[in-house]
């Protein structure tokens, strides 16, 4: 049975999103920062996680939208306005972009030139901060917060108590700002800079706000939910090369070796990571380690790194778009002839159920768009199919998330069918492993989609899978060439009809053969079907008890150009051509009512190849 819509149900990524905070949520190693005193007030159980994809998708856990200050997570972004402002040229003559491997907060100047190492310690950003255009203080304060305003889709602020209390005790960082002046790094005097730095670092954001911001990077500077431009796209790869190389200082090649992301920590506890051309991650926990990176952020980020296989060295080529074509049953129905009452419930009742042909490679990126329309269009939604014709491969995080989907459906009462598994044999494999003993009633394939929207069909119409086809003969009466003739003229038409029988399996009409009669199908199951180029033989159509094949022998007279076979016992009553013939002098009504409803059934079964071609035709 089909099931009736249920609510709204949460994505499995949303769900991971849970499960991760409720593993992680007693962790309680490392310590938060004492050094800015007003860090030190920081709740030690605050604890979220935050995902954004490329097309604008959010899913967050716990505390996503507690405030917190951006700290050092601000230094990719105000190097990307510096080089804005100034040209990549310009910038590295101030600032290089070589791995220390020294604290966040080391004095790592070049012995000839002064210039900072990279952007990511706190002499390199002081330095950027230098090189953001503006007549006045407050000016470059303005343009820095519209910059991270339009990473994050919203506006944000200096939480002024942090930027006291870093103003209050931040004495290095007023000794870096005057080494850099020494060496003309920095070309006015250092105060009203390292004074900009420290606001910079007082941002306030949320995990949610630094995942979208994340997201921006991965979007080539696009912000994915307001789309506006947050900085020029031929300087993300610049951004995102010294968050991979220096982004998480002395963490940063182990970082990137197990977590295969550009990333930035940031004493308050934040952390973000990026996977270029798919998604950014936001995380804060204040609890921080030896090297000053969030405990908890860490874990998860390898966690989803490991668990939806983003390394960045390992991540598949991506499709402009994994779904190809999605269409529902009220646009596409399977090759089954309907009769007409039938083909109009489920022209109404079809939307319910919706085939999403996915193509080029699936992993977690390109899967969660599956899943994301999946789950938007859900409610009213009774069966999914996917249609892996045109996937060249799927890996192991994306067959994860299709199981969890598939189980979310099915605790629904909502099937998920398959069809062309052979393209994706990896997927079979492990959702037979994961499923077990369920793996035979939950898993549903068909060779094609005309298979399973025949299926789907078939459980609306009847709300079973099983439609028998047997019973006693329709009575010539209801053949639908006969609608409309009187019972006198039905009488006289039946009487030109020849009973016959063929079994399952039996050739009925053969390819090529001379065109000498027209069926009217008294009862069980046939098809038509053609050969393609390769052998395969290809439906279609099937016929049911009341309807008519072979037809165009009445018009044409030409070789029949399709097999017809019988699916089940069938029952077939033939009207031969002469004899249609002979009833345009006996009987013109009968004859000329018979053409009309043959023409209809053609119009039908037009419209029908009209309607496909609309949604095809992309």
């Amino acid at each position: 049975m089909i099931a009736g819509c249920a609510s709204a149900a949460a994505s499995p990524i949303q769900d991971y999103l849970q499960e991760l905070h409720g593993r992680y949520l007693d962790l309680d190693e490392g310590k938060a920062a004492t050094y800015i005193p007003e860090l030190a007030k920081a709740n030690p159980g605050w604890f979220g996680i935050s995902l954004a994809t490329t097309d604008g998708h959010v899913y967050e856990a716990g505390d996503a939208r507690q405030p917190f200050t951006i700290q050092s997570i601000s230094k990719p972004f105000v190097y990307g306005l510096a080089l804005e402002d100034n040209t990549r040229a310009e910038v590295l003559k101030r600032i290089g972009v070589e791995p220390t491997g020294d604290a966040f907060n080391a004095i790592s100047l070049e012995a000839n030139t002064g210039r900072p190492r990279n952007p990511m310690i706190n002499a390199g950003a002081i330095a950027a901060a230098g090189l953001i255009a503006g007549k006045s203080p407050q000016t470059r304060l303005r343009r820095m917060l519209e910059m991270f305003s339009r990473y994050a889709g919203e506006e944000v602020f200096c939480d002024e108590a942090v930027y006291r209390s870093e103003s209050e005790t931040g004495h290095r960082n007023r000794a870096i700002g005057h080494m850099l002046r020494s060496f003309d790094i920095l070309a006015e005097a250092p105060d009203s800079i390292v004074d900009l730095y420290f606001k910079q670092c007082s941002v306030s954001v949320t995990s949610r706000q630094l995942a979208v911001m994340a997201a921006t990077l991965a979007n080539r500077g696009v912000n994915p939910l307001t789309r506006q431009q947050a900085i020029r796209g031929e300087y993300v790869e610049s951004i995102l090369s010294v968050m991979g190389s220096c982004g998480m200082y002395d963490y940063a090649g182990e970082w990137l070796y197990r977590v295969g992301m550009p990333a930035k920590s940031g004493v308050a506890g934040g952390v973000i990571a990026v996977l270029p051309g798919r998604l950014g991650i936001g995380v804060f926990s204040p609890l921080l380690d030896g090297h000053g990176n969030s405990v908890r952020g860490l874990r998860v980020c390898e966690e989803l790194s490991r668990y939806f296989d983003l390394h960045l060295f390992n991540t598949p080529h991506a499709s402009k778009s994994v779904i190809r074509l999605q269409f529902s049953l009220a646009e596409v129905n399977s090759n089954r002839v309907r009769t007409p009452p039938e083909a109009e419930a489920l022209r109404v009742r079809g939307a319910a159920v919706r085939v999403y042909q996915l193509q080029g490679n699936l992993f977690m990126p390109t899967a969660e768009v599956v899943l994301h329309e999946v789950m938007a269009a859900l409610a009213g939604l009774r069966v999914v199919v996917l249609d892996l014709k045109h996937v060249l491969s799927i890996n192991e995080s994306a067959s994860r998330l299709l199981y969890q989907l598939l189980l979310k459906l099915q605790g629904q009462g909502k099937p998920m069918l398959f069809t062309n598994i052979d393209r994706a044999p990896q997927l079979a494999r492990y959702l037979k492993a994961k499923l077990k003993a369920r793996f035979d009633s939950l898993f549903q394939a068909f060779d094609d989609n005309d298979a399973a929207l025949e299926w789907c069909e078939d459980c609306l119409l009847a709300e079973e899978c099983q439609p028998g086809d047997a019973g006693q003969p329709v009575a010539p009466a209801n053949y639908e060439p006969f609608a409309g003739l009187a019972p006198a003229e039905v009488a006289v038409a039946s009487a030109l009809l020849e009973r016959r029988k063929y079994q399952p399996g039996e050739v009925i009409i053969q390819f090529g053969a001379p065109a000498g009669e027209l069926f009217l199908l008294a009862r069980g199951r046939a098809s038509v079907s053609v050969r393609l180029s390769g052998g395969a033989a290809k439906r279609l159509a099937t016929f049911s008890a009341g309807m008519a094949f072979g037809e165009m022998a009445m018009l044409d007279r030409a070789p029949r150009s399709a097999v017809v076979t019988a699916d089940t016992e069938v029952e077939c009553d033939l009207l031969k051509v002469e004899d249609f013939d002979r009833l345009g002098e006996t009987h013109p009504r009968i004859k000329i009512l018979l053409l009309r409803n043959l023409a209809l059934g053609l119009s039908r079964k037009l419209r029908k190849a009209n309607r496909e071609i609309s949604v095809f035709d992309y």
